[in-house]
């Protein structure tokens, strides 16, 4: 890697890069060690010339939006995070709406109630950007991205820009191709149907009213930190094996719903992952069933 020479392009170039950026102030478990560099593009004209930079000069690349569904090693990350958080964008014609990767779910969904288009409402409140949620088949409440996504436009591995349908992006519980084939998403397209206005806010207003009931969205999170075994739920075997509020340093499997686990302070990405293996070993042995991590470790674990 040679990382004297992929700064000095950035820099070039003209675009902002930052240093041994410490990851906690871009991750929803607000933890994690120093990234080699930073870089927060705005177009995307930014991050075709990011990644080509990196690849040229052998620097490892991570992209990211908001964070929230990350676990960052304490030791940091070698190499580059790109992140789309600044790319953003909400072209509404009819009832078909293109958005840019880096919109954040939520302002989307305020966005389309205002235009009185239904269909994502399940989302308001996930905390994530538009990107993240079609990489993840993000879903709530029996609804998920792919029920009502069209098309998407990414970055491939070979630096070309491609469309690809619904029919092609092997969405499934919180999975798609992205996963597997290393594409950048760029912009998502949905399809939406017309609705009442105050109807929508309401159902909207009544997602986000039954989080903030049963999810501990006071403290630093990733969410649901595990994928829901076929015929049984995460939280629920977690609660019968007796660890609900159990902790590893600042990091406890919150009280409120047994399914996150949260920073109550002071928490390390190190704390955490000791955590999952703990529940992953005690629902193992408790019933046989071996929970899936939902949440992606980045950065130097094996070091």
């Amino acid at each position: 890697m040679d990382k004297t020479g992929f700064y000095d392009a950035v820099i070039a170039n003209g675009v902002r890069v930052l240093c041994n950026e410490n990851m906690s102030n871009h991750t929803t478990f607000k933890t994690g060690g120093n990234a080699d560099f930073f870089i927060n593009v705005k177009t995307r004209q930014e991050l075709l010339f990011a990644v080509d930079t990196a690849k040229s000069t052998n620097t490892p690349y991570f992209i990211i939006g908001r964070g929230s569904n990350l676990l960052v090693s304490d030791k940091g990350i070698q190499g580059a995070v790109i992140c789309l958080n600044e790319m953003r964008g909400i072209d509404i014609k009819d009832n078909m709406v293109s958005v840019k990767a880096g919109q954040s779910m939520q302002s989307l969904c305020t966005a389309l109630y205002k235009s009185g288009l239904s269909g994502l409402e399940f989302a308001y409140g996930i905390p994530g950007t538009v990107g993240g949620a079609v990489y993840m088949n993000a879903g709530a409440y029996g609804s998920e991205i792919a029920d009502r996504i069209v098309s998407d436009e990414y970055l491939d591995k070979n630096g070309e820009i491609k469309v690809i349908k619904k029919a092609d992006m092997r969405l499934s519980y919180r999975d798609s191709i992205f996963s597997k084939n290393g594409g950048i998403i760029l912009s998502a397209e949905f399809e939406l149907s017309y609705g009442d206005p105050e109807c929508i806010l309401a159902k909207m207003n009544g997602y986000l009213s039954r989080r903030k009931e049963k999810q501990p969205l006071e403290y630093p999170s990733a969410g649901s930190v595990f994928k829901r075994p076929e015929g049984n739920f995460a939280g629920t075997l977690i609660e019968k094996s007796g660890l609900k509020g159990t902790s590893v340093g600042g990091a406890q499997i919150s009280e409120k719903h047994a399914g996150f686990i949260v920073n109550t302070g002071g928490a390390t990405s190190g704390d955490v992952k000791a955590l999952i293996e703990k529940v992953r070993e005690k629902v193992y042995a408790d019933s046989g069933i071996e929970l899936e991590p939902e949440v992606i470790f980045i950065g130097r674990w094996e070091e």
